[in-house]
């Protein structure tokens, strides 16, 4: 699986890229454990933060200004966050940039390092550290669709769960763009908007791409 996501993925070198003057901009790590059936590390935002308290991400964060590169701010902020050095990183790939429905533009990266690398939370800002089988990601029965309170009306939101994590909005958008361009699976990440009133609609373009206006 690791020999598919490289070639698949060889077009997309993993730039120091720098951010636009004036823009908001962050960086995260897609980390692939090294193993016959990969693990993907996610983490889960405490409780006590003051944006997306309790949600699941990749490691990463904001771009600033002492940060030489894009490149730099995810690896900086996964070593912050997770405890994973930079040594330890076999960067691979430079996903697509996504911007946020709240206009952060945030750049992927990914990258292999060792399984059983013995990660740590910063309790600062997570919950919680946790891996989830590549397998699992890809059967499509395992992505499923959760009601989802937007506004006082409620929507279909698709969702991974696994262990008692929800992996949803906008890390779900990056991982399924992922899937798809390697493993040409066709997983759906679109959020059933149907039945939302008009005005919340347009309220939301970029929703489900950013961050869901509403909990699950």
């Amino acid at each position: 699986m690791l020999n598919k996501i490289s070639e698949q993925l060889a077009a997309l070198s993993p730039e120091p890229l720098q951010p636009t003057e004036g823009s908001r901009e962050a960086a995260v790590l897609l980390a692939f454990t090294r193993q016959a059936d990969p693990q993907l590390v996610f983490t889960q935002r405490a409780q006590h933060m003051n944006s997306h308290p309790g949600q699941v991400a990749f490691p990463g964060g904001k771009w600033e200004r002492s940060d030489s590169s894009l490149l730099f701010t995810a690896l900086r902020e996964s070593q912050e966050e997770v405890a994973l050095a930079p040594s330890e990183v076999e960067m691979i790939a430079q996903l697509p940039q996504r911007r946020t429905r709240l206009g952060v533009q945030v750049t992927p990266y990914l990258g292999f390092i060792r399984p059983n690398l013995a990660l740590r939370a910063d309790p600062s800002e997570l919950e919680a550290i946790f891996h989830v089988p590549l397998s699992y990601l890809l059967e499509p029965r395992h992505l499923i669709k959760k009601q989802v309170d937007v506004l006082g009306h409620y929507c279909w939101m698709p969702c991974y769960h696994y262990q008692g994590y929800t992996i949803w909005g906008f890390t779900l958008a990056v991982l399924v763009d992922m899937l798809n361009r390697v493993f040409a699976v066709g997983l759906n990440a679109e959020v059933d908007k149907a039945d939302l009133p008009l005005d919340i609609r347009q309220r939301f373009p970029q929703f489900p791409e950013g961050e869901a206006p509403g909990t699950l």
